[in-house]
């Protein structure tokens, strides 16, 4: 018998991505289905998946273990968000209000606003209310079915604020059942007193406060902003390569307004993902998907700032690419906290199928934080992160807008969201 604390059982519909690592090009087009299913896990690990009739006979739930009736819902992996700006303070909807009426991103940068209002409100609040708000914010998400995110820093550009943003996720994740893989994103902007001196503050950042993220263990990964008017692709390949050589994984902001090679230099440097990608080049996109760099799609951000156009996530999928979602979740360009809206605006303004815009909310967003091995799918093995959806199939999730279908919600075993409410302990 197969010991089990944990068991859901009459699930009419598991749902699962193409395949349980990642889903390149093609096989992201592809869904696994099994109806009436059953699935145990012990210590948050599943274990045994398959009809109720063997679970009964081959499965022993011990004393107190959870026994969850799925109620006929659908089940999908839980959702993994692999781009986020979670720990900032303040918002900015008086800004947001002021594009709507055409007022510029320089002339409201120019009256103190845009990354740098958020910055200075970053650096103001405390560490504790810094963690109060994150906590709020992981709130909202768990509901709309994320379990796992991506979140870097960036709102500090200097050191007692990159490690105060950092700290504060270390502690919110002790406190919430989401899962958060941190990133230092130091070289997000160029401080004002390093104004046409990148390279100068970029040593700031790679002598003074990197070391003490790494020695204090608070992110996996370093990500850089190479843009036209932050760093350049020399910039990026210079820091990278430093940050890399120290053990820290990559990531890197590629290609959001212009083309400059940001997409092919992320590949060369076997960055585990490039994020944005709205301007990238047919070249770079033949580079791209010749590697194992995944390709992470932010189309909140084309819709929030009405860009009129997204990154051409079928072009990527045509090359054999890796194509992964997320809600690029920040004050000034992407007030999106629901990878159930960014799943969305895959299908109907990306382009994305239902099959594909699915991996790449689950397993290809797990593969993009490199964390396939553990989310992403329901796999023997891996953690039960788990929704139930009040759906009657997985294509109605595309089909009625508006609603949020989570009803219920299993974080490694555990029953977190039940009846569209947060379990409080």
């Amino acid at each position: 018998m197969t010991a089990v604390d944990a068991v859901i059982r009459n699930i009419s519909q598991l749902v699962n991505p193409g395949s349980d690592r990642v889903a390149r090009g093609k096989e992201s087009g592809s869904l696994r289905i099994q109806e009436n299913v059953c699935i145990g896990a012990r210590q948050g690990m599943i274990n045994f998946i398959g009809s109720d009739a063997d679970c009964r006979s081959h499965c022993q739930l011990e004393p107190g273990g959870l026994e969850l009736d799925a109620g006929a819902c659908v089940a999908l992996p839980g959702l993994v968000d692999p781009h986020t700006h979670l720990p900032f303070a303040g918002t900015r909807q008086d800004e947001f209000s002021l594009k709507l009426q055409g007022v510029s991103y320089q002339e409201i940068a120019n009256r103190g606003g845009g990354i740098k209002g958020t910055v200075a409100k970053t650096r103001a609040i405390s560490l504790q209310d810094l963690v109060a708000v994150c906590r709020k914010r992981l709130d909202q998400m768990l509901l709309c079915g994320t379990t796992t995110l991506e979140a870097k820093s960036g709102y500090g550009l200097d050191l007692e604020t990159e490690l105060k943003q950092l700290q504060a996720l270390r502690i919110v994740a002790e406190q919430h059942p989401l899962t958060i893989v941190p990133t230092f994103m130091g070289a997000h902007e160029i401080p004002d007193a390093f104004r046409g001196k990148n390279r100068d503050f970029l040593d700031l950042l790679l002598g003074d406060i990197l070391p003490k993220v790494q020695e204090k263990q608070l992110a996996d990964f370093v990500d850089i902003f190479c843009e036209d008017g932050y760093f350049s692709y020399g910039e990026a390949e210079y820091y990278l390569s430093q940050a890399a050589a120290r053990g820290f994984k990559i990531k890197m902001h590629a290609d959001e307004f212009t083309s400059n090679g940001a997409a092919e230099l992320a590949a060369r440097l076997s960055a585990v993902s490039a994020e944005h990608l709205i301007a990238i080049s047919d070249e770079e996109i033949a580079k791209i998907a010749a590697s194992k760099t995944a390709c992470v799609l932010l189309p909140g951000v084309s819709f929030f700032l009405k860009l009129g156009r997204y990154a051409p996530a079928q072009k990527i999928l045509a090359a054999d690419g890796i194509v992964a979602l997320g809600t690029d979740f920040n004050p000034g360009s992407s007030m999106i906290s629901s990878q159930l809206l960014i799943f969305h605006l895959a299908v109907f303004q990306m382009g994305l199928t239902i099959e594909q815009a699915l991996n790449a909310v689950t397993i290809n967003a797990a593969y993009a934080i490199d964390r396939q091995h553990q989310v992403g799918s329901l796999a023997l093995g891996k953690k039960l992160d788990l929704l139930l959806l009040d759906i009657p199939d997985y294509q109605y999730l595309a089909y009625h807008l508006g609603i949020n279908p989570v009803h219920t919600v299993l974080k490694a075993g555990k029953l977190v969201v039940q009846n569209r409410q947060i379990i409080v302990e």
